[in-house]
């Protein structure tokens, strides 16, 4: 089973100063900044998605890359600008979550295929439009005739897509893409995408589904796949079902969603092998919009907030090295945490506690937690958010290899 990771060009500095809050003044992000296969060892998946929304932009606006940087990634392709080593593959997509509000796919088979094949992907998924609904096959409801539609106009443009692929003698796996409404019609998506030829196919449109959900459409598509395709899931991570999914033909997916915990869920930051914890919360004065305005109505004295923001920071590294009790450590949280959230709105101080009183980050392996030890547990900036993201990526790609595929 591989793991590919989507890229949203998240990068950490190797030189960042956690001490002071600040990067270098010699720092140069397209230079020194570093992914998570150079961060970590091992590298945390088996390769990385890349979608053209994400670098061209579409319907929704411009994409996560600068004019600059998406220059550089026609220039160099995908595996010089992502420095990548030879046991990465890559795989390139479309993002159909940027246009999922449109009639059409904004984009044509033709600047599709030139993305993929300028780019040198290993891989390419044909455009698709994402259908959100799920209908069981015993359910009396009829499918949305704009379903009926989405389906067909993917179908239809992976038809083009293979036939293009075969016109201009593309480098690139052509994957297909399917989309469906529930069992008998993901099964209809792949009996389809079978007969151009497509020999791996992208399942897409299930992450709202529920794990039973998904093996029911894999049920059902076992009743036409054939022994050589090969599945793939777009957008979904659910380790504890995935080796069921392998009996079912799926042989990857991709996921940023230990990722994005990281940083964007309420309480579950920081992944153990066996647990999950939540990051504390040390929001820097001038970086927080809600303390800011809170500052500026007069609320709150700046010099308090930095004050307490100061005394967690140096109570959390005094409590790593052993110096500094654990009451101390809550009682400066409280302190800053009733400045920053007021009265009205939940503590986090008893997940904190826990949090410490663990102190996961001590047992842990990865080099990252190895080298910055609690700053990895302290919710604050980019820079500490995503190298923990990364650490939750090695503790899913440990997971991976434990588990039995067969």
């Amino acid at each position: 089973m591989k793991f590919y990771f989507p890229d949203s060009q998240d990068l950490v500095s190797p030189t960042y100063d956690f001490i002071n809050d600040e990067y270098s003044p010699h720092r140069v992000r397209q230079r020194d900044d570093v992914y998570a296969h150079q961060a970590v060892t091992p590298i945390p998946y088996d390769g990385i998605l890349v979608s053209k929304a994400v670098v061209d932009g579409s319907m929704k606006g411009a994409g996560k890359y600068s004019a600059p940087q998406r220059a550089r990634f026609y220039r160099l392709g995908v595996r010089n600008f992502f420095r990548l080593p030879e046991t990465c593959a890559t795989i390139g997509d479309c993002g159909a979550f940027n246009y999922i509000d449109e009639e059409r796919p904004p984009y044509e088979v033709d600047e599709v295929l030139d993305f993929y094949g300028r780019c040198g992907f290993d891989a390419g998924i044909s455009i698709d439009h994402i259908i959100f609904g799920y209908l069981p096959d015993d359910s009396d409801a009829a499918p949305e005739e704009a379903w009926i539609n989405r389906q067909q106009i993917s179908l239809d443009l992976a038809q083009d897509f293979i036939d293009a692929t075969h016109a201009t003698g593309a480098r690139f796996q052509p994957v297909g893409a399917a989309q469906g409404w529930g069992p008998a019609s993901y099964a209809h998506s792949v009996q389809e995408l079978q007969k151009m030829g497509y020999q791996r196919i992208a399942l897409g449109g299930m992450v709202p589904l529920k794990s039973h959900e998904i093996l029911a459409c894999l049920r059902a598509i076992d009743t036409v796949r054939t022994p050589r395709t090969e599945l793939h899931l777009l957008g979904i991570n659910r380790v504890e079902s995935m080796e069921q999914f392998a009996r079912h033909g799926v042989t990857s997916f991709d996921s940023t969603s230990v990722f994005r915990q990281a940083f964007m869920d309420d309480r579950n930051n920081y992944h153990t092998a066996t647990d999950a914890y939540t990051a504390i919360r040390v929001p820097q004065v001038d970086g927080n919009p809600a303390l800011k305005r809170l500052i500026l109505s007069g609320s709150v004295s700046q010099a308090q907030a930095i004050t307490a923001e100061r005394a967690c920071l140096r109570a959390l590294r005094e409590f790593d090295r052993g110096e500094t009790p654990l009451e101390d450590v809550l009682t400066a949280l409280q302190t800053y945490e009733s400045l920053v959230l007021g009265p009205k709105k939940k503590s986090y101080l008893e997940l904190y506690e826990r949090t410490l009183s663990d102190a996961p980050w001590r047992t842990c392996p990865c080099a990252l937690c190895k080298k910055h030890g609690i700053e990895i547990a302290i919710f604050r900036g980019s820079e500490r958010n995503k190298r923990r993201g990364f650490h939750n990526l090695t503790v899913l790609e440990a997971k991976m290899r434990s588990l039995t595929f067969g």
